[in-house]
């Protein structure tokens, strides 16, 4: 009883557009900034390094870097303060964590290969 009651109030709080997204693509989050009596759009744009959670509680990191620094930002996947997430490329990876992108300098620290689809890439072989 409990469990239903709590899923159906969880279900109400999903966001509505399903954001498809993994681990390695690069993205841009569109948050929702307060100043004062105003609100403004913000956008966070790099590569996501990590998921975690599920359901109401899934989080994903997204990593760039910003005057020579790396900036990482923990996001909530449901929140309401992220209005869109924009998949500006996808990336192929091999883990679920991209936790050494910390350690890379330069362009290094950004490059994560494109994935090719795989229907587009058969046709030009032959």
């Amino acid at each position: 009883m409990n469990q239903a009651l709590q899923e159906k109030i969880e279900s109400e709080q999903y966001r509505k557009d399903d954001a498809k997204f993994a681990v390695g693509d690069s993205v841009r989050v569109h948050t929702k900034v307060v100043e004062g009596d105003k609100e403004r759009i913000q956008i966070f744009s790099g590569v996501v390094i990590g998921k975690r959670g599920h359901g109401l509680n899934e989080t994903f990191t997204v990593r760039r870097i910003s005057y020579g620094e790396g900036v990482e930002r923990v996001f909530p996947l449901h929140s309401p303060r992220v209005d869109k997430i924009e998949v500006e490329r996808k990336g192929e990876v091999r883990r679920a964590k991209l936790t050494y992108l910390r350690k890379r300098l330069g362009k290094g620290a950004t490059l994560v290969r494109e994935r090719e689809e795989k229907a587009a890439a058969e046709p030009a072989a032959r």
